[in-house]
């Protein structure tokens, strides 16, 4: 009985990167990482990279407790860097894409990050904010080989001191990735967007992400080797920890860039999705527009999603009115409406009114012309009720 004494909770400390780990020896064949038309990954595969790329880290000075920062889309590389960052020794920062400049700054010098990696689409957001930092992180480009390209251009690449094919490139597949000293070491730090004051932010712990992913699985009940699509950003509380949740059930994680229903339907007939995330309105626009269409003063209606604080993204509608009306709805009027026909968790929490809707040459509303207007109006607020 003397022996029956207290001591350390779990040694080694519980890390939800040991999952990458187990990932590569039990499900190695299997396929990890799908995006566009030609990039495919395995397990086996993507536990060498992402080792590689920790290793790189190690090589130019980031050491265990600093920050990395990542600002990039559902791309392959931004879900290696789930694990990548931390197996540095790292504490992995995600900052949301749809943030302005001056708010990328303020994060990045809160937690005083020492490198940044940049999604080339957002390259100019990166440029932008570091300018306004009187010790800039290393930046870090992250090329786009698929989906559009080398439609994205950068606007000064001398500011980027590595791409992150290089990293890749020369890192060492044998690096030894450094373990948390304690389960209790924070592997993450979040931040609000700061809609209604400063940012916020808090950090998670590798004990803390190992049981949420657990959570999650458990509570959703998923299998072994689930075909995963990205449609929640990564970049929102880390995706619901399902980077690390779906290394543990051996699943393919099918990356996505844009949220496009038209490329979201093919993307889970061709792979076999099973499993998706994402605050339902987003999944029902095509529902919410069909409602709009049968109120008698509109004459178009397009519906995007907004960003929102809470959710991540609500509805906002774009409507064009009849004309001739001899009185016009109000925005209040036709959340009402709209209210009454459809549940409470899909009415449109905007409502905007154009003379009429932006067509392309052949008549079709250009949804990412209305997408911008969106994000430039910002996040809608939490509710105070």
């Amino acid at each position: 009985m003397e022996e029956l004494k207290p001591s350390a909770a779990n040694s080694p400390p519980l890390t939800p990167l040991g999952f990458l780990e187990r990932a590569a020896t039990v499900y190695g064949d299997c396929t990890s990482i799908i995006y566009g038309n030609s990039t495919v990954y395995t397990w086996r595969e993507t536990n060498l990279r992402c080792l590689r790329v920790a290793s790189s880290l190690s090589s130019i000075g980031i050491k265990r407790s600093d920050v990395v920062s990542v600002l990039s889309a559902n791309t392959p590389a931004m879900y290696e860097l789930q694990f990548a960052v931390p197996m540095s020794g790292a504490i992995l920062n995600n900052i949301n894409t749809r943030l302005d400049a001056t708010t990328v700054s303020v994060l990045l010098r809160h937690c005083e990050s020492k490198l940044l990696f940049v999604d080339v689409f957002y390259s100019d957001l990166a440029v932008e904010a570091i300018k306004k930092l009187d010790k800039p992180p290393i930046l870090v480009l992250i090329e786009e080989d698929e989906e559009g390209g080398d439609g994205a251009d950068v606007a000064d690449r001398s500011k980027f001191c590595y791409s992150y094919s290089v990293l890749v490139e020369r890192g060492d597949p044998d690096f030894n990735w450094i373990r948390p000293e304690s389960e209790w070491d924070p592997i993450v730090v979040n931040y609000t967007s700061g809609t209604t004051s400063s940012p916020k932010g808090v950090v998670h712990c590798h004990r803390g992400i190992f049981v949420m992913s657990l959570d999650s699985l458990i509570d959703w009940t998923v299998p072994k080797n689930p075909v995963y699509l990205w449609t929640l950003p990564i970049f929102h509380a880390n995706g619901w920890c399902y980077p690390w949740a779906i290394a543990a059930v051996g699943g393919t994680n099918v990356c996505l860039r844009k949220f496009q229903a038209p490329l979201i339907h093919r993307l889970i007939r061709d792979h076999g999705v099973t499993h998706m995330c994402g605050a339902p309105v987003v999944l029902n626009i095509v529902e919410v527009e069909a409602v709009l269409y049968t109120h008698p003063a509109v004459n178009e209606a397009a519906v995007v999603a907004r960003p929102d604080e809470q959710w991540g993204e609500t509805p906002c509608a774009f409507v064009s009115l009849k004309p001739g009306l001899t009185r016009k709805p109000t925005e209040k009027e036709m959340i009402e409406y709209c209210r009454e026909k459809m549940p409470r968790y899909m009415v449109p929490k905007t409502v905007v009114f154009l003379d009429e809707l932006p067509k392309t040459s052949t008549g079709k509303i250009p949804k990412f012309v209305l997408k911008e207007m969106a994000n430039k109006m910002g996040s809608t607020r939490l509710s105070r009720l």
